[in-house]
């Protein structure tokens, strides 16, 4: 290894996978110049030097359904790759996210003798606390981009690094609020909620009946209130615009995708629960955190979720600091009350921004360098 530098092996199995390998096999190039990087990744890590043993494309597989249309297919791949990687026998692999598919994977060369490292933990925290057994099992190292999960594997003695956040890196520790306007063309004094009710059409359908007659009722409240919606793709542009078709008279100006940009400009941000509520704290914005699933789905959902929070803010704080309204909750009447006071009571909506950039400066610092470290450290131990 010291001749010819380490052989290291990196899996990703979607775009944000394929932009944190990347990020991590030129942090290692730094300390391993001779290094060799093989195993399965996109368009940014086969730039970074990767070789992939096939497209990435073939893992980016999303929902129950789409899953078991291409299961034959993802086993056989699984497989093919875990010949493969015994055979090459790298001096460590790195799993990146989908843990569906990379943490059999490392189980399988972690009992062969491998080492084996998994980057970005799953949500085992929240919900099947069960599962850190078989990952206690089957890794050498869990990287995490939270500081919370670190803890949670901690207190469980699986050996954790935690490197922080990419996007903590990439989003300003100061939000530029009249760049953002300027860009989108919006007015630069006018009072803004971004309304982001998510990317899947199955989130729209769920959320957007209420977010919509909330927005009715907050600006006959405030008349001079503007609203800004992201569209994530044509087809959600579609669906939300046909929602919006209902109340034609309502101030509104709906963006193709620049969701970031969207919530930069806003004073206010009303969105579905998921990872763009990080985005929302990096971005120091005062938010409403909504979300609601069938029936049978949050009855399965319930019993298995360990977690007193669901959105990233309060999880990050360790306190209910945004309005977390879930199911039930999920009223006009409290989405309007909530989005309210943020506009009416400006002191506590800085109180908050204050928090949200104490966290930043926490979760900013360099991740994939972090991560690079962790990994020589196992290398060299």
């Amino acid at each position: 290894m010291a001749d010819r530098g380490p052989l290291i092996a990196l899996i990703a199995g979607e775009a944000s996978g394929d932009i944190l390998g990347a990020g991590l096999i030129r942090a290692l190039q730094q300390r391993y110049p001779q290094a060799r990087f093989i195993g399965v990744g996109g368009p940014e890590m086969m730039a970074a030097g990767q070789v992939s043993l096939f497209p990435m494309e073939k893992l980016s597989v999303m929902g129950i359904t789409e899953v078991l249309a291409h299961l034959p297919e993802l086993l056989r791949l699984r497989r093919q790759l875990i010949a493969h990687l015994l055979a090459e026998k790298p001096d460590v692999v790195i799993g990146i996210d989908s843990p569906d598919f990379n943490l059999p994977i490392a189980k399988r060369l972690h009992a062969r003798g491998l080492k084996t490292v998994h980057y970005v933990s799953p949500s085992v925290w929240a919900w099947r606390q069960g599962r850190i057994k078989g990952i206690k099992r089957s890794i050498d190292l869990m990287l995490t981009l939270l500081p919370f999960e670190a803890r949670f594997y901690e207190e469980h003695e699986v050996p954790v690094t935690f490197v922080g956040h990419p996007l903590a890196d990439t989003i300003a520790l100061q939000t530029d609020v009249a760049g953002a306007r300027a860009e989108l063309g919006l007015d630069a004094k006018q009072r803004l909620l971004a309304v982001l009710p998510g990317s899947r059409g199955g989130e729209v359908d769920q959320l957007m009946p209420v977010f919509l007659k909330a927005m009715d009722q907050l600006e006959r409240l405030d008349p001079a209130l503007h609203f800004v919606i992201p569209a994530a793709n044509a087809a959600r542009r579609d669906q939300i615009q046909g929602y919006l078709d209902r109340l034609p008279g309502l101030p509104v100006t709906l963006v193709d995708g620049n969701s970031r940009t969207v919530m930069a400009a806003a004073n206010v941000v009303l969105m579905a629960s998921g990872t763009a509520t990080l985005e929302g704290l990096l971005l120091g914005k005062p938010m409403v955190v909504g979300y609601r699933v069938g029936k049978i789905t949050h009855a399965i959902v319930s019993r298995l979720l360990k977690s007193e929070f669901v959105s990233l803010p309060n999880l990050l704080c360790r306190e209910a600091l945004v309005p977390e309204l879930i199911q039930g909750d999920l009223t006009v009447k409290q989405v309007v009350s909530a989005v309210r006071h943020w506009f009416d009571q400006p002191d506590q909506a800085d109180k908050l921004k204050a928090r949200f950039l104490a966290v930043h400066e926490q979760l900013r610092g360099g991740a994939s360098d972090k991560a690079a470290q962790a990994v020589a450290a196992l290398l060299e131990a």
